[in-house]
């Protein structure tokens, strides 16, 4: 397949990219600064920011799909106002670019448990809230998108990285509320939140709504 990766420098960016080369597929990373990518056989690259919504149409067009690891940076003073943005525009330049299929990565915190979003209990940590908060309001944003045929990808509650460098090559999927195992935990490395990436983008098994990984 032939597949655009937005945020291809980042945690889970890299994973995913490390992924879909390795399964064959051939990749446009794009990023805002592909001197970070290494050269890799099936890896192209453009250097676009994700508010560039005309760049990023043309960048993507003729691919199979579009996967979104777009994260304005934890760090962000703005990093609320500036995820939003570019989620949209990134919405926006993939509608344009006439391709149909759109993986969005985004956050646990709107998981619920008990009826509540796991982002709005009192415990959430507050260095994530921002950027939570965001991602779940962006899935309400996208959830009355009806032209492309997305889907949302919320990871396990526990996924950073000191969970990274472990793959166990399985996962396992839920809807709306986190995925638990034995010992109540909700975690999955980032290798393994890849392979489920890229799986759903091999094989859909949803469309225009969110579900969640983990172990």
């Amino acid at each position: 397949m032939k597949v655009a990766l937005i945020g291809a420098t980042g945690f889970v960016g890299k994973a995913v990219l490390n992924e879909l080369l390795q399964k064959g597929h051939q990749v446009t990373a794009i990023v805002r600064n592909a001197e970070k990518l290494e050269p890799k056989i099936n890896l192209s690259s453009a250097n676009i920011n994700a508010t560039e919504v005309e760049a990023l149409a043309n960048a993507v067009k003729d691919h199979d799909a579009v996967i979104s690891a777009f994260n304005a940076g934890w760090t962000n003073p703005n990093l609320y106002e500036d995820f939003l943005n570019g989620s949209k525009a990134i919405q926006e330049g993939v509608k344009k670019s006439g391709v149909k299929r759109m993986l969005v990565v985004g956050g646990a915190g709107s998981l619920f448990v008990n009826g509540k979003q796991l982002v709005d209990a009192p415990d959430f940590p507050a260095e994530y809230k921002a950027g939570a908060t965001a991602a779940r309001d962006y899935l309400n944003e996208l959830k009355k998108e009806t032209e492309l045929d997305w889907v949302f990808l919320s990871p396990a509650a526990e996924m950073h990285p000191g969970t990274s460098g472990v793959r166990r090559g399985a996962y396992r999927t839920g809807s709306d509320n986190p995925v638990f195992n034995e010992e109540h935990r909700s975690i999955i490395s980032v290798e393994d939140m890849a392979m489920a990436i890229v799986d759903e983008i091999e094989q859909p098994r949803h469309s225009r709504q969110r579900f969640t990984v983990a172990y």
